[in-house]
């Protein structure tokens, strides 16, 4: 769909903030729902995520695909009330539990900040503000800009309400130097991997067997700074309840050169597909690369 009606346009965001803020039995109702009829209504997205379950797979399961898009549809649409719907007053907190998190403690030990690695997955927005909050550290989320501005200011006005700081890809030239500082500092900057703006740098890797590229962004910012990458997902188990799972981190030498940055891809790559294997309907990439 293109214009107003958008799967990323206005329309349904602002729509989906509205519902969001209403009661909760109303909310566990309407965004599964909603998520059924934006799949309706959505043929490219429908047919990105049906292409991508089937390079998982590699085989064809015609019935399951079908059934596993439209289960796509709904966690996304209710994760994302669970993040339109922060702010109001009777939402109850989400619960999280955080698997590997000394992964992150031994990271932040280096006192070099860390970089977290993440993707477009079942309630991404949570990891940072969850992760800041028990280490007692900033965090940033670096993101390409929405295609519809007026649905990103929508999204980004749920992202700060948690205590997080955004910054645009591609946006200011200078936020680069920001993010190193914060790193110095000992701070957290969040990254995902599973989309490579335009015009920006990437390196080549492979995943599901396939030819795919990250964003080389999060490997020049950690060799910048000595900063650790740490891998980190979540998923969505109920209303209001995820699971984030951290992985161990990575480490690159100020002195890298491109077979390093490029190993290094690679593993980054191979933690987001061992994720996505096991949560395949969570993986919100409804754009084709």
């Amino acid at each position: 769909m293109a214009g107003w009606l958008a799967l990323e346009g206005s329309f349904w965001r602002t729509m989906a903030q509205r519902g969001a803020r209403g009661p909760q039995w109303f909310v566990r109702v309407a965004a599964p729902a909603t998520g059924l009829v934006v799949c309706a209504l959505a043929p490219g997205p429908r047919r990105v995520i049906a292409a991508n379950l089937r390079r998982m797979r590699q085989k064809r399961a015609p019935l399951r695909d079908t059934v596993d898009v439209a289960r796509t549809f709904v966690n996304y649409a209710s994760c994302l009330a669970d993040s339109l719907g922060s702010d109001a007053g009777h939402a109850p907190p989400a619960q999280t539990i955080v698997r590997g998190e000394l992964y992150m403690q031994d990271a932040l030990a280096a006192g070099r900040g860390v970089v977290l690695v993440t993707a477009h997955t079942a309630g991404w927005e949570i990891v940072g503000p969850v992760l800041a909050r028990r280490q007692s550290r900033p965090v940033t989320v670096v993101e390409a800009p929405e295609r519809d501005a007026a649905a990103g200011a929508i999204q980004d006005g749920a992202r700060r309400a948690p205590g997080l700081q955004l910054a645009h890809a591609g946006g200011d030239p200078m936020a680069a130097i920001g993010l190193a500082q914060q790193l110095r500092e000992g701070g957290v900057v969040a990254v995902q991997i599973d989309r490579a703006p335009k015009h920006a740098r990437a390196r080549s890797v492979t995943l599901f067997g396939e030819a795919a590229c990250v964003p080389e962004g999060p490997l020049r910012l950690a060799t910048l700074t000595g900063a650790p990458m740490v891998p980190a997902f979540a998923s969505r188990s109920g209303h209001r309840r995820y699971e984030v799972s951290v992985r161990p981190p990575v480490f690159l030498a100020r002195s890298a050169g491109d077979a390093d940055l490029d190993r290094a891809a690679q593993h980054l790559a191979r933690e987001l597909e061992t994720f996505v294997l096991a949560h395949p309907t969570q993986w919100f990439h409804f754009r084709s690369v």
